[in-house]
């Protein structure tokens, strides 16, 4: 197991603060971003993915297009959204942006499509919040034809049909790898074994071995659908690396308490507590330490889940570019090699 699951990053372009604590534009965020991209394939690192908002605590609203900039300057580390909010886009467009990365990267692109867990881009781009099943339905289904490299006819209730459409450009080695993002609802899980497309569960509060029902019901449907069983499963969990386990909470805790918070006030949170916010650390989702530390924990949570790969959201909040960038050199240096060796010895 341990030379077979693959370790990633994932970030939302948070927007951060500079050294003198002011928050940065989101132009130099977008910059940062691709300096952390660039550095994550040099050390190592299997896979990096950017998400989609369209809020002002995020910087990135397009992240092919960051993606691309990161494939320009990359060798060998696979990109990908983290995620798509595939609900509030055009599924023809959306492919086309991937496979123009896919393009640029020699093959590397993937896309993680989900609904997303704000509803900014709703009244963005014209949708409504009560069409949010059916839109996200539809699209998936059309995205997953598309992704198959070949012509598509596709009807829906929702957008046009297509009749033998041939989208350009044409990915060079199809089909092209889709995830669907699933934060814990079994009808979600469902939809990604119908399509027999890979799950990638985003575990970002509570014990992560309580997530594993959902692998066991996903394996269940591939079955009942008649899918590869092998098909894999995914970790998205949020966390931060430093040399020691308490520079690494001092680090983090603010910036994720103010993010946490702030997203609380919009949703009925209770403002997050140091001791709830420790206990995450120590017993949820939360993978902060020392890369000791965050590597038994990852592998803790691949063996809990029975995941094939796993992605650390290291970026939270305003946390400084360069904490991230040391965050980033330690997790392919040190804790890469680490969980593969833990897992490898059982």
């Amino acid at each position: 197991m341990g030379s077979t699951v693959e370790l990633g990053l994932d970030t939302f372009g948070d927007v951060t603060v500079g050294l003198d604590g002011e928050r940065l534009e989101d132009a130099q965020v977008i910059r940062d971003v691709v300096a952390q991209g660039v550095l994550a394939d040099r050390v190592g690192v299997d896979f990096f993915g950017v998400g989609e908002h369209h809020r002002d605590d995020f910087a990135v609203s397009s992240p092919e297009t960051v993606l691309a900039a990161i494939a320009a300057s990359t060798e060998r580390i696979r990109l990908g959204s983290a995620v798509t909010v595939l609900s509030s886009d055009d599924p023809v467009r959306a492919f086309q942006r991937f496979s123009t990365v896919d393009a640029i990267s020699n093959g590397r692109a993937e896309a993680i499509v989900g609904r997303g867990s704000f509803t900014e881009s709703f009244p963005l781009f014209g949708f409504d919040l009560a069409d949010y099943e059916v839109l996200f339905d539809e699209k998936l289904d059309l995205f997953a034809k598309l992704a198959s490299g070949q012509a598509v006819t596709w009807s829906g209730t929702k957008r046009s049909a297509l009749h033998g459409a041939v989208v350009h450009p044409r990915l060079e080695r199809a089909p092209l790898t889709t995830w669907v993002a699933v934060g814990g609802s079994p009808e979600s899980v469902i939809r990604a074994a119908h399509h027999g497309l890979p799950l990638m569960l985003a575990i970002i509060g509570g014990e992560p071995a309580r997530f594993e029902p959902f692998v066991r019901l996903y394996r269940q449907a591939l079955e009942k659908f008649g899918k590869p069983l092998d098909t894999p499963v995914g970790v998205h969990s949020p966390g931060h690396i430093a040399d020691t386990d308490e520079d690494a909470v001092e680090q983090y805790w603010p910036h994720y308490r103010a993010m946490s918070d702030r997203i609380g006030r919009d949703r009925g949170w209770p403002p997050l507590t140091r001791e709830a916010f420790e206990d995450g650390v120590a017993h949820g989702a939360l993978h902060v330490g020392s890369p000791e530390t965050v590597a038994r924990k990852i592998a803790d949570t691949v063996r809990a889940v029975g995941a094939d790969r796993f992605d650390l959201k290291y970026s939270a909040g305003t946390l400084p570019h360069d904490r991230s960038m040391r965050a980033i050199q330690l997790y392919g240096t040190v804790v890469v090699p680490r969980v593969r060796e833990l897992l490898a010895d059982g």
